[in-house]
């Protein structure tokens, strides 16, 4: 159940690009896009098909723009991301972000007939960091499974910096592994073991 909130963490943010989208409250821009990439997801035969590159395209020319992948990486490492040199921030930067994309994709070749229920949201003129809540209904399920976005204005919109899914944040929940890595093999050593996890997420996608 959790890996299909995980899709949707992707496959909700799949974002429209301009203006127009800036311009969007938060609320409205998760639940207009959800519904959009849903109606693809069903109607797509590549992706019904299980094409994850086809996903990875999509993912990767939608989805990046509207991710704060740096503040996302930084809250996954921890206090050790303050170390880490700007070459070694960019490193950790990339591969985690290729990491949330490879995952995504997978995930979303794994869609069936959930639905979303989006929950009241308030909003305080002038708020530039807010919380957009969301239920994810499985058939057959007894329980929704809580989905929720954490969202900052940004110059250029708003953008995502965390999802947290039945009440676990999505980069927290990286960070004890993160730690342990760090403490191993240093911060090259973390960026050693994403860069393989990527290599093998990759390699799986091709067969």
């Amino acid at each position: 159940m959790k890996y299909f909130a995980l899709l949707l963490a992707g496959a909700s943010l799949l974002l429209p690009v301009g203006a127009q989208a800036q311009e969007t409250a938060p609320d409205a821009l998760v639940k207009n896009v959800t519904t959009e990439v849903l109606e693809i997801i069903r109607s797509d035969k590549d992706i019904k098909a299980g094409n994850t590159q086809r996903v990875i395209d999509l993912i990767e020319k939608k989805v990046l723009p509207h991710f704060n992948f740096q503040r996302m990486t930084a809250l996954a490492v921890g206090k050790d991301w303050r170390q880490a040199s700007p070459a070694q921030q960019k490193a950790l930067t990339d591969e985690f972000r290729d990491l949330l994309v490879r995952t995504y994709s997978n995930a979303l070749t794994a869609y069936k007939n959930e639905t979303v229920e989006y929950r009241p949201f308030k909003m305080q003129p002038g708020d530039t960091d807010v919380t957009v809540r969301t239920q994810i209904h499985q058939p057959g399920a007894r329980q929704p499974i809580a989905l929720d976005y954490s969202l900052e204005k940004q110059p250029q919109g708003w953008k995502v910096y965390d999802v947290v899914v039945a009440g676990v944040s999505l980069v927290t929940n990286y960070r004890s592994s993160f730690a342990t890595e760090i403490r191993n093999g240093g911060i090259d050593g973390l960026i050693k073991t994403l860069k393989a996890k990527n290599t093998s997420l990759e390699a799986s996608n091709r067969k």
